[in-house]
């Protein structure tokens, strides 16, 4: 008797684990197949990431896009584990959000450059921008430091020891046409050109205001820009199979061509 109850554990205890493993075989394909869900923001990182998503259907790896109207959200929500990445922000703005929110986030990869522009409804020669001119610049700090090195680059300004992504209006050493400096919600800025003399707008914001920077702008952020856009993902997540496959589609010569055509050099492949 003793024989067979041993037997019996051995059994069950056997029959257990074939179970266990069944399950976690299972549990694995799962979530392999689950979907990569990406934060965009609206505008050319929504359209080239739904480009992405019909490329990687073929290769039948499900992408989902996921799009906000703001710049802090897509953060919060892959760090809150809401999305497997997010693409819309440039390395500056990611380093920003990771000290001054605590993110547990990194850059992964170069995505698209969209590059700021200096835009006036009246003034198309900056020489000719009268004294106490109004100029409108983004108010979260990257960006916002980025438009003061867009005015120095204009020649409309100068920042202490050249400047930097952080320079702020308190870093202006020369402003000989005392510029009025005004700060405001970046997604604003291009439907407030009528309110102010020049307005330094991102690519996106443009181009969702029907504006086109290679022919509207009065001056564009050089190539040189160290304002690459990035795809971010959790720390730890850096190797998983899932964001190396995405990042190949994304950074494809498919991609590439797509950006190309659809945008003609007003958005430029950072990749």
């Amino acid at each position: 008797m003793k024989k067979l109850a041993f037997l019996l554990a051995a059994i069950a205890t056997l029959a257990f684990v074939l179970v266990g493993c069944g399950s976690d075989t299972k549990d694995s394909a799962s979530n392999a197949n689950q979907e990569f869900s990406v934060g965009v923001t609206a505008g050319p990182h929504a359209q080239v990431m739904d480009f992405v998503a019909k490329e990687a259907e073929k290769q039948g790896f499900k992408i989902k896009v996921v799009e906000f109207n703001d710049y802090i959200q897509p953060n919060i929500a892959l760090e809150q584990k809401e999305l497997s990445a997010n693409s819309y922000q440039h390395q500056p703005f990611l380093d920003n959000m990771v000290k001054e929110r605590g993110l547990h986030l990194v850059s992964v990869g170069k995505t698209i450059l969209l590059p700021m522009g200096l835009y006036s409804n009246q003034y198309k020669d900056l020489s000719t921008v009268p004294n106490g001119a109004s100029v409108a610049i983004p108010n979260d700090p990257t960006n916002g430091g980025r438009a003061l090195l867009l005015l120095q680059q204009a020649g409309l300004l100068k920042l202490k020891d050249g400047g930097t992504p952080k320079s702020t209006v308190a870093d202006i050493v020369e402003n000989p046409k005392n510029l009025q400096i005004k700060e405001l919600e970046a997604a604003q800025i291009a439907r407030s050109l009528n309110d102010v003399d020049i307005a330094c707008v991102n690519t996106n914001y443009a181009l969702s205001a029907g504006l086109n920077p290679l022919k509207d702008a009065v001056v564009v952020e050089s190539k040189d820009s160290p304002y690459a856009n990035v795809v971010a993902v959790r720390e730890g997540d850096q190797n998983s199979e899932a964001l190396k496959k995405f990042l190949a589609i994304y950074q494809s010569d498919a991609t590439k061509k797509f950006i190309e055509d659809t945008f003609k050099g007003s958005i430029i492949p950072a990749f």
